[in-house]
């Protein structure tokens, strides 16, 4: 299995996300760092990420090989992360076929009704509880 970790800015997101997931499951999976920038993408390598690539370009072709896509909200969502997001890495994201894992974290304003306002480290292990799920059911789907 391979999983996108997509974060922009600082990296901080994209950090905690790669390192809770690398914590989980080890080495069974491979996580693929998409950074906006080369500072997010250094920062999720850093945490655990297999590898990292930065940019529009990158994160486009990426998708095409992955089977999830970890980040927050706003990596749907043009324009987004004060800018770096563009809209062709938005409408990339939301149109591949990976499941999507996204957090309702965004400064974007965009309010997610009846998300839950936990702290990031809560979240964080919401989701990769869930991306644990969706693991063992497609691999119990392959047997």
């Amino acid at each position: 299995m391979r999983v996108a970790v997509i974060d922009g800015q600082g990296g901080g997101i994209g950090k905690v996300l790669v390192g809770k997931i690398r914590h989980v499951f080890q080495e069974t999976i491979e996580i693929l760092a998409l950074g906006t920038n080369s500072v997010a993408t250094t920062i999720m390598v850093k945490a655990g990420a297999n590898q990292g690539a930065t940019g529009e370009n990158a994160i486009k072709y990426n998708l095409n090989n992955v089977d999830f896509i970890v980040g927050t909200i706003s990596i749907l969502i043009a324009n987004s992360m004060m800018g770096e997001l563009t809209p062709d890495m938005a409408s990339a994201i939301a149109s591949s076929e990976a499941v999507k894992l996204l957090l309702p974290l965004n400064r974007s304003k965009v309010n997610v009704i009846g998300s839950l306002s936990e702290p990031l480290p809560h979240q964080a292990e919401m989701l990769v509880k869930q991306l644990h799920k969706f693991i063992l059911e497609r691999s119990e789907s392959n047997v």
